[in-house]
């Protein structure tokens, strides 16, 4: 992600205005129009099952209804928001807010575009199976040895791993190390220990298929480390609306429930096919789809393509 990005002419203020915040710069109108003829976009995520659901249903929306050609790439957090606020990527839909990414948001926010949630009511945390008799992350230096002195975490730079390392401090847990891996070597140890029935904490945060899949619950919080209910938001990068309205209109109305989320991931968890699951879903979903694509003309951003 090093290309380099030519910035647009203004468009008209009222349509500027009426994206909620889709920014404009002034840079030449050549520059702009070339931009407006490159039905490409590259969107970038974090690889949790989340975000690969919701990145690959928006990239399905962008390439079948509205004609663009759109790359998808996998970096960490941190990568993530830096691409984005250097103009290397055009779009994301994985922002977790206000906690989980809250210091990339603070350090950012001036050279990014906020189109909001597309998801409300998520939540981080620490987790364990059911069976484990642990309530509360207060519980987990005391009982220490219990889970060998480990707590499975996912990719070092995560939000979920910095709130940890920060609940380790607040709580005063001794004798617990942290274990970094990423969202797959993390379920592949929970199923593991579950299979076996034995003690597992792990980095956990919903929407995600496991809570689907095993009966889990959050270790209580009483410090309030983690925060409470989420949002995913929707972020682009300045430029977006001058040089693909439509795209800006799109990714402004997008947004979905945690079931539906819920649901695709699980048929991404089935068979390992996120793009082709997704391209099922809109195909599925036509009321969802024909209502986000609404917005492109109500906000003058053009026409969707027919299905």
């Amino acid at each position: 992600m090093t290309r380099t990005r030519p910035r647009g002419a203004t468009l008209a203020l009222l349509l500027t205005l009426s994206l909620l915040g889709c920014k404009s710069e002034r840079t030449g109108g050549a520059a702009a129009e070339t931009k407006k003829q490159d039905r490409r976009l590259e969107l970038v995520y974090v690889e949790w099952d989340s975000e690969v659901a919701s990145t690959n249903l928006v990239r399905a929306v962008l390439e079948q209804r509205l004609g663009y050609r759109v790359e998808l790439t996998p970096v960490s957090a941190a990568a993530m928001w830096q691409a984005l606020a250097a103009g290397d990527a055009d779009a994301m839909v994985a922002a977790w807010l206000p906690t989980t990414h809250g210091h990339y948001l603070e350090r950012f926010k001036d050279k990014l575009v906020d189109l909001g949630p597309n998801l409300v009511g998520t939540r981080i945390g620490l987790a364990v199976p059911a069976y484990v008799d642990v309530k509360s992350i207060a519980d987990l230096g005391p009982k220490a040895k219990l889970f060998d002195g480990k707590l499975v975490g996912i990719d070092p730079g995560a939000g979920v791993m910095s709130k940890t390392e920060e609940a380790i401090k607040a709580y005063g847990i001794k004798g617990i190390e942290i274990v970094e891996g990423s969202g797959a070597t993390m379920t592949a140890a929970l199923a593991d220990a579950i299979k076996n029935k034995q003690p597992i904490v792990v980095t956990a945060w919903t929407p995600h298929w496991k809570f689907a899949r095993w009966e889990l619950k959050y270790l209580e919080d009483p410090k309030n480390v983690f925060g409470g209910d989420e949002q995913i938001h929707t972020f682009a990068r300045k430029g977006l609306l001058e040089e693909h309205p439509d795209a800006c209109a799109f990714l402004d109305a997008f947004h979905w429930s945690p079931a539906q989320m819920a649901e695709l991931m699980m048929k991404n968890r089935e068979n390992n096919q996120p793009y082709e699951n997704a391209k099922k879903w809109v195909a599925e979903h036509p009321k969802e789809v024909d209502a986000w694509l609404a917005a492109i003309n109500k906000k003058g951003g053009g026409e969707a393509v027919a299905k």
